[in-house]
């Protein structure tokens, strides 16, 4: 570790910086790659539902061609003009078309029968004369 500091003595403090945050995000990207390959794979999908494994494989595949990105990146390779760029853009749109799946899952059901009812029920319809006085008996007046 002496070794490594004698070499971040000579970058710039800019560089110094950058490249300790990027050590950091390492070590949380190894962490997170630990703590996945602790659990065996089809352990892990028979505990979730079928929109969760879309949403693991997604989150899994992006991360991976992510990483394929800063590595091109680090090989000088501009990963903008690389098929690299074209999958991750594939791949966004099956995580927006998951998202759509989900937020419509979330979304309110409307129960059309409770619906019916309570409008029909809250809308005032007229009745007919004679309807009304066969319904209710006059005042003072027995039924035959």
């Amino acid at each position: 570790m002496a070794e490594d500091d004698t070499n971040a003595e000579e970058y710039p403090t800019e560089i110094r910086d950058c490249l300790a945050a990027f050590e950091k995000s390492l070590g949380s990207v190894d962490e997170m790659l630990k703590t996945m390959m602790s659990v065996s794979r089809s352990e892990l999908l028979q505990k979730l539902d079928p929109l969760e494994q879309a949403k693991l494989d997604l989150v899994s595949v992006y991360t991976l061609n992510s990483m394929f990105w800063v590595y091109l990146a680090t090989q000088g390779i501009n990963p903008k003009e690389h098929p690299v760029k074209q999958e991750l853009e594939r791949i966004r749109t099956y995580m927006n078309k998951v998202k759509e799946i989900a937020d419509k899952k979330k979304a309110s059901k409307l129960d059309k029968g409770a619906a019916s009812r309570f409008v029909k029920n809250a809308l005032w319809e007229p009745k007919a004369e004679n309807e009304r006085a066969s319904k209710t008996p006059a005042k003072g007046k027995k039924r035959k």
